[in-house]
């Protein structure tokens, strides 16, 4: 059987960018994908496009995109992890570009600078083919094949082979058929956890049935459950990246990826069947996501607010609410009265009037409500809810990718309980954990994360060749 230099485990941005750059240097490389379509999905091929770090430019000096990384994640990101990715940012983006990866400036804003081209269509419902990450994937596959190496379709992996603790190859299935694959390096790179509902269950929600799959659902962590067997730790499983979807995205496609609804939660508020505020709005739309997962209903959540707030925030951000949801045949409840309204909505009409009315003293005064989370302002304002008519729009949490995974050093070795690393093996992308999460539930951008240690892998796993016998 022939040894390989490196297998690369899974297709998407991270996986092949981790094989391309070993490929450059001359490894012999394999990557494993399980899905045996031409254009197989995964999240780098539905993704619109935007390299960016914590929603600022990925070009941006390595002190300032580290100082808005540490901001965004409250300082709970692993320092080495950070350091690597704002010190390796410009030369990934310089880098895919060599590889004829093309980019565009979509607008004005840090996270819009460096987009795909040709851009991701922005409006609702789910729109791919031919654009963005569609073409990207196609362009790194090219590459990879012109540097020697190859995407194998249609195997699952299933294991990791591990000799005299050293990681030397893969265990797999095609078509049923066990087979193994045998290299110096194995590198996982499927993504997350977020359709595989046993480890949302562990980590995420108790009711991973009631969140809606806003991605390929083609993360179903099989790399971390690998990497946990073999004595891989895991860090951060408890958050993942994802946007408020109106309930109606659970069975309309229409409504999914675009238009979220974090604006409005974000001025307003977000109440549970009981109409209870769960959660401090002022921690953005990613956190308030999360929060929504973790109550006993998820799709119980409502989020309140009135006239001012649709017609100022509701009009902010990309496809916004106002109009993108309407058109999208999004049901927005109206009514005169704050009573008339929880009855519309099925909720107990003194509850909600309480909980309005103290969250608007509390706005007044300045002090919490009592019974309520506080509620900042640093990040978003807080508007009150006075003026009517009001409304109310039933939410429920997207879920786009799982920010935790399997532990990572500065040079994307996996390491075990003990931090030290677990020799052959390695991994990229969303896979890993340590970079973003927290209790805010801080987002460092996915393709960026993806693309950065993907390269990272690639080239750490040829350093290492380049000593081994």
């Amino acid at each position: 059987m022939q040894t390989l230099d490196m297998i690369v485990i899974g297709a998407g941005l991270a996986g092949l960018s981790a094989a391309n750059r070993a490929a450059q240097s001359g490894l012999k490389v394999m990557v494993l994908e399980q899905s045996s379509d031409e254009a197989y999905l995964c999240n780098s091929r539905y993704t619109g496009g935007l390299f960016h770090i914590a929603m600022d430019d990925m070009l941006a000096k390595p002190e300032a995109a580290r100082a808005n990384l540490e901001a965004m994640t409250s300082g709970e990101t692993k320092p080495e992890l950070a350091d690597a990715l704002v010190a390796n940012a410009e030369r990934t983006i310089n880098w895919l570009k060599s590889m004829g990866i093309k980019f565009i400036v979509a607008g004005h804003e840090g996270f819009r600078r460096n987009s795909l081209a040709p851009p991701g269509v922005r409006q609702t419902g789910l729109n791919w083919r031919g654009r963005a990450g569609d073409v990207m994937l196609r362009t790194l596959e090219k590459q990879l094949a012109r540097h020697g190496g190859c995407i194998i379709r249609g195997v699952e992996a299933k294991s990791l082979i591990m000799e005299d603790g050293r990681c030397v190859g893969v265990e797999a299935e095609i078509d049923r058929q066990k087979i193994e694959y045998r290299a110096h390096a194995v590198v996982i790179a499927d993504g997350g956890f977020q359709a595989n509902p046993e480890l949302v269950a562990r980590f995420i929600s108790k009711r991973p049935d009631r969140l809606l799959q806003r991605n390929a659902q083609s993360g179903k962590g099989a790399g971390i459950k690998m990497a946990e067997s073999v004595g891989a730790a895991l860090v951060g499983m408890d958050r993942f990246y994802g946007h408020i979807q109106h309930r109606d995205a659970m069975t309309d496609q229409g409504l999914w990826p675009y238009p979220v609804l974090d604006s409005l939660a974000t001025a307003a508020i977000v109440v549970d069947g009981n109409g209870h505020r769960f959660c401090d709005e002022g921690g953005g739309g990613i956190y308030v996501t999360n929060e929504i997962a973790r109550i006993e209903d998820p799709l119980s959540a409502v989020i309140i607010f009135d006239k001012p707030i649709w017609e100022g925030p509701g009009t902010d951000w990309l496809l916004p609410a106002n109009p993108y949801l309407l058109s999208a045949g999004g049901k927005v409840i109206k009514a005169d009265s704050i009573e008339a309204l929880a009855k519309a909505i099925g909720i107990d009409a003194q509850a909600l009037s309480k909980t309005i009315a103290d969250y608007n003293d509390s706005l007044e005064s300045g002090t919490p409500a009592a019974g309520q989370p506080a509620r900042s302002t640093t990040k978003y304002k807080a508007w009150p809810i006075k003026t009517g008519p009001f409304y109310a729009v039933p939410v429920c949490a997207g879920v786009t990718y799982t920010m935790g995974g399997i532990a990572i050093d500065g040079n994307m070795r996996v390491l075990d309980g003990q931090g030290s690393p677990i020799r052959g093996l390695f991994a990229a992308g969303a896979t890993t954990g340590g970079l973003e999460g927290g209790g805010y539930a801080g987002y460092s951008g996915g393709l960026s994360k993806a693309s950065v240690f993907g390269m990272l892998a690639g080239e750490a796993v040829a350093t290492e060749s380049a000593t081994v016998p």
